[in-house]
C-alpha cells in the first residue's frame, strides 16, 4: 500500500507537532508539510496536493470552514479533486457540524479522540469514505429535524449553511430508483446512529431484512459505507 501524503494546518505549535510526530510513527502515512494559519495552508494545499488535508476549524486569520469552501472552489476551477479534508476540531456545535459539510469536508474529526482513531479516519477519507461519529450525526439529524434558520437570524450567531445537495449523478441514480418509506426509515435510523440489530428491534423486522434493505440504500446512493450514506443523507436532506 502507498503511503498517504497529509497536510497539518493547525495554529498550536505543540498540537501540531505531537499529532505529526504520531503520524509519521504510522507507516502508511507520511506529513509533507504543515502550517500555522488558513493563507498558508491554502497555498500549501495548492502547491503540495496532499491527499488528505487535516484541517483545523480554529486558525486565527480564516476558519477551517472558509478554507475549505475556499479550497473547494479552487479544486471545482482546476479540476484538481483528489485532496480530501478532515476537519479536526473541539467544536460539535450544530452549527459548526453542519457548515463544515455544507463547505465540503469530507470528514469531521472529534480531537479528544484517540490518535489511533485519527489514522482510521485518514484512511476511510484517502478511501473517499466519509469519516463522522455517531454523535455528530445525531446533532445533524437534530437540526435538520428543527429546521434550518433564515437570514433573519441575528447577526451575533453563528451563521449556518444550508447543506449541499447530492452531485449529480447520486441524483440521477435516486430518480431511476428511489428510495422506498421503508428504505428512509432506516436511513434515518443509520444516520442516528443505530446498528442492525437496533433497527430490527425498533422497526420489528428480522436483522436479515434489515441488511437487505441497508445494501439498497447503499446502492441507491452510490455509498461503500453506512457512514458515507449517512452523510449523502444529510447532505440532501433525504432526512430529517
Amino acid at each position: 500500500m502507498s503511503e498517504i501524503s497529509i497536510v497539518l494546518i493547525e495554529d498550536h505549535d505543540l498540537t501540531r507537532m505531537g499529532l505529526r510526530a504520531a503520524l509519521q510513527s504510522h507507516s502508511a502515512l507520511k506529513v509533507v508539510g504543515e502550517a500555522a494559519n488558513a493563507t498558508q495552508g491554502l497555498k500549501l494545499l495548492e502547491t503540495t496536493k496532499p491527499d488528505v488535508a487535516v484541517v483545523d476549524i480554529g486558525l486565527p486569520d480564516m476558519d477551517g470552514i472558509e478554507l475549505t469552501r475556499k479550497f473547494k472552489r479552487y479544486q471545482t476551477e482546476t479540476g484538481q479533486s483528489n485532496t480530501k479534508i478532515l476537519i479536526l476540531t473541539m467544536d460539535h456545535t450544530e452549527d459548526a457540524v453542519l457548515a463544515a459539510f455544507a463547505a465540503g469536508a469530507d470528514s469531521y474529526y472529534m480531537k479528544e479522540t484517540s490518535i489511533s482513531k485519527l489514522t482510521e479516519a485518514i484512511q476511510a477519507t484517502y478511501g473517499g469514505n466519509s469519516w463522522i461519529d455517531p454523535s455528530i450525526a445525531n446533532v445533524v439529524l437534530r437540526k435538520m429535524r428543527q429546521g434550518i434558520p433564515g437570514d433573519s437570524q441575528s447577526s451575533d450567531k453563528p451563521k449556518t449553511v444550508k447543506i449541499e445537495a447530492l452531485a449529480t449523478e447520486y441524483e440521477q441514480v435516486l430518480e431511476t430508483y428511489p428510495l422506498t418509506q421503508r428504505e428512509l426509515e432506516i436511513l434515518e435510523l443509520i444516520v442516528a446512529g443505530c446498528s442492525n440489530g437496533q433497527i430490527a428491534e425498533k422497526l420489528y423486522i428480522t436483522v436479515g431484512t434489515v441488511k437487505t434493505h441497508v445494501r439498497n440504500i447503499l446502492n441507491k446512493l452510490c455509498a461503500d459505507d453506512r457512514t458515507q450514506a449517512a452523510v449523502r443523507a444529510l447532505r440532501s436532506g433525504l432526512v430529517g
